[in-house]
Protein backbone atom coordinates (compact mmCIF):
# COMPACT_ATOMS: atom_id res chain seq x y z
CA UNK A 1 0.00 0.00 0.00
CA UNK A 2 1.38 3.28 -0.99
CA UNK A 3 -0.55 6.41 0.65
CA UNK A 4 -0.01 9.63 -0.69
CA UNK A 5 -1.29 13.00 1.75
CA UNK A 6 -2.20 16.25 0.15
CA UNK A 7 -4.79 19.46 0.87
CA UNK A 8 -2.27 20.64 3.36
CA UNK A 9 -1.51 24.47 3.54
CA UNK A 10 -1.49 27.99 5.29
CA UNK A 11 -4.79 29.03 6.91
CA UNK A 12 -6.13 31.90 9.13
CA UNK A 13 -6.70 30.46 12.74
CA UNK A 14 -10.46 29.91 12.89
CA UNK A 15 -10.06 28.44 8.89
CA UNK A 16 -10.96 25.18 7.61
CA UNK A 17 -9.04 22.43 5.69
CA UNK A 18 -9.30 18.99 4.50
CA UNK A 19 -6.62 16.59 4.05
CA UNK A 20 -6.85 13.79 1.83
CA UNK A 21 -4.92 10.12 1.86
CA UNK A 22 -4.78 8.56 -1.42
CA UNK A 23 -3.75 4.91 -1.51
CA UNK A 24 -2.87 2.18 -4.24
CA UNK A 25 -2.98 -1.37 -3.24
CA UNK A 26 -5.45 -3.78 -2.90
CA UNK A 27 -5.41 -4.03 0.86
CA UNK A 28 -6.28 -0.66 1.88
CA UNK A 29 -9.99 -1.08 1.85
CA UNK A 30 -9.64 -3.82 4.26
CA UNK A 31 -7.30 -1.49 6.57
CA UNK A 32 -7.38 0.88 8.86
CA UNK A 33 -6.55 4.13 8.90
CA UNK A 34 -5.29 6.55 11.61
CA UNK A 35 -4.16 10.48 11.05
CA UNK A 36 -0.97 11.40 13.15
CA UNK A 37 0.85 14.64 13.28
CA UNK A 38 4.04 16.17 14.54
CA UNK A 39 4.85 20.02 15.42
CA UNK A 40 8.84 21.07 15.10
CA UNK A 41 10.17 19.79 18.71
CA UNK A 42 7.24 17.68 19.45
CA UNK A 43 6.51 14.27 19.42
CA UNK A 44 4.71 12.76 16.81
CA UNK A 45 1.01 12.21 17.85
CA UNK A 46 -2.37 10.34 17.15
CA UNK A 47 -4.98 12.75 15.74
CA UNK A 48 -7.73 10.48 14.50
CA UNK A 49 -8.26 6.94 13.12
CA UNK A 50 -11.26 5.08 11.09
CA UNK A 51 -11.90 1.34 10.85
CA UNK A 52 -11.48 -0.46 7.77
CA UNK A 53 -15.68 -0.22 7.21
CA UNK A 54 -15.95 3.55 8.34
CA UNK A 55 -17.98 2.41 10.74
CA UNK A 56 -16.09 3.15 13.51
CA UNK A 57 -14.19 6.62 14.11
CA UNK A 58 -11.60 7.67 17.04
CA UNK A 59 -10.00 11.15 18.07
CA UNK A 60 -8.08 12.38 20.20
CA UNK A 61 -9.33 15.05 22.77
CA UNK A 62 -7.40 17.79 21.17
CA UNK A 63 -9.44 17.51 17.92
CA UNK A 64 -12.76 15.87 19.26
CA UNK A 65 -15.64 18.35 17.97
CA UNK A 66 -13.55 20.33 15.31
CA UNK A 67 -12.01 17.17 12.95
CA UNK A 68 -14.03 14.56 11.09
CA UNK A 69 -12.40 11.36 9.60
CA UNK A 70 -14.14 9.55 6.59
CA UNK A 71 -12.94 7.23 4.24
CA UNK A 72 -14.72 6.40 0.65
CA UNK A 73 -13.54 3.12 -0.69
CA UNK A 74 -14.73 3.00 -3.85
CA UNK A 75 -11.82 5.59 -4.39
CA UNK A 76 -9.34 4.84 -2.12
CA UNK A 77 -8.98 7.70 -0.32
CA UNK A 78 -9.71 9.01 3.69
CA UNK A 79 -9.58 12.62 4.54
CA UNK A 80 -9.67 14.75 7.50
CA UNK A 81 -11.86 17.84 7.54
CA UNK A 82 -10.66 20.02 9.70
CA UNK A 83 -12.38 23.13 11.10
CA UNK A 84 -11.69 25.85 13.63
CA UNK A 85 -7.82 25.78 13.50
CA UNK A 86 -5.54 26.98 16.03
CA UNK A 87 -2.04 27.48 15.61
CA UNK A 88 -1.84 24.39 17.76
CA UNK A 89 -2.71 22.33 15.02
CA UNK A 90 0.17 23.55 13.15
CA UNK A 91 2.07 20.30 12.56
CA UNK A 92 3.03 17.96 9.30
CA UNK A 93 -0.08 15.82 8.92
CA UNK A 94 0.65 11.81 8.53
CA UNK A 95 -1.75 9.37 6.89
CA UNK A 96 -1.00 5.64 7.73
CA UNK A 97 -2.65 2.04 7.48
CA UNK A 98 -2.57 -1.17 9.06
CA UNK A 99 -4.53 -3.32 11.37
CA UNK A 100 -5.01 -2.41 15.01
CA UNK A 101 -5.04 -5.32 17.19
CA UNK A 102 -8.53 -4.42 18.93
CA UNK A 103 -11.21 -1.77 18.02
CA UNK A 104 -11.45 -0.07 21.27
CA UNK A 105 -9.51 3.20 21.59
CA UNK A 106 -6.14 2.72 22.72
CA UNK A 107 -5.06 -0.19 20.33
CA UNK A 108 -5.46 2.92 17.53
CA UNK A 109 -3.99 5.96 19.86
CA UNK A 110 -0.26 4.51 19.36
CA UNK A 111 1.35 3.90 16.03
CA UNK A 112 2.32 0.27 16.22
CA UNK A 113 -0.46 -1.05 14.13
CA UNK A 114 0.62 0.85 11.21
CA UNK A 115 2.45 -1.02 8.50
CA UNK A 116 2.36 1.89 5.68
CA UNK A 117 3.12 5.63 5.83
CA UNK A 118 2.67 8.70 4.11
CA UNK A 119 5.03 10.97 3.09
CA UNK A 120 3.46 13.94 5.33
CA UNK A 121 1.84 17.47 4.22
CA UNK A 122 2.69 20.40 6.17
CA UNK A 123 -0.27 22.49 7.92
CA UNK A 124 0.46 26.11 8.94
CA UNK A 125 -2.28 28.29 11.07
CA UNK A 126 -1.27 31.82 11.44
CA UNK A 127 -2.79 33.46 14.33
Amino acid sequence: VQLVESGGGLVQAGGSLRLSCAASGRTFSSSAVGWFRQAPGKEREFVAAISWSGGSTYYADSVKGRFTISRDNTKNTVYLQMNSLTPEDTAVYYCAAGHPACSEYGCYVLDRWLDYWGQGTQVTVSS
